[in-house]
């Protein structure tokens, strides 16, 4: 794991955990508007050509989450699954209160059985897209929309394994602290002293 923390493109010392605003702002909406990105770590990936578990040495990655751009798509299906969107958007909010992008949840399917693999997919909100060259010409309007709508399909992707300790398996367990289980014993102690 060690070896992953510096592949990442970043120098070292360096992590890699942006807030939902900065995928947006500093990555999604550069991409989307051709402008260059510093540092450039985040690749281009065809997300749907690759299994969760095979993003390892092709996203970004950082601690156990996979960071990547790929085009939006309605088709979402993979070599061995799917992923199913995950309940309604939800917008990315600026610290100026200004809706600056969405973000779906998915989670993938191995055929018919949910896995713990989930998905973070940011799109600009379509506004974005649109917005632009309005003073240009008819004939370099036609050009330069077609090629910002071309790149306004991006999204930025943040893939991770979520805990499989959700009260998934069934028998309501929860895992304890150190602390609680000394002091668990103890009560345990107590029962065993009033006994004698």
């Amino acid at each position: 794991m060690a070896e992953n923390a510096n592949n990442n493109g970043l120098p070292p010392g360096f992590r890699f955990y942006p807030t939902d605003e900065e995928l947006v702002v500093h990555f999604l909406q550069r991409k989307a508007a051709l402008l260059p990105c510093h540092p450039d770590v985040i690749p281009d990936l065809d997300l749907y050509h690759y299994d969760p578990w095979d993003l390892d040495g092709k996203a970004l990655a950082e601690g156990k989450q996979w960071y990547f751009y790929s085009r939006r798509s309605a088709n979402k299906v993979t070599q061995n699954g799917y992923w199913k969107p995950a309940g309604m958007e939800e917008p990315v909010i600026s610290g100026g209160n200004r809706r600056v992008g969405l973000k779906r949840y998915l989670m993938f399917f191995a055929g018919e059985a949910k896995t713990n693999w989930m998905m973070e997919e940011y799109r600009l909100p379509d506004s974005s897209a649109t917005s632009g060259s309005s003073s240009s010409s008819r004939s370099s309007r036609s050009t330069r929309s077609r090629s910002r709508m071309d790149h306004s399909k991006w999204v930025i992707c943040r893939v991770y394994e979520s805990d499989s300790s959700d009260d998934d398996d069934g028998n309501g367990s929860i895992e304890l602290s150190c602390l609680d289980e000394v002091f668990l014993s103890l009560d345990d102690l107590d029962e065993i002293s009033l006994l004698n």
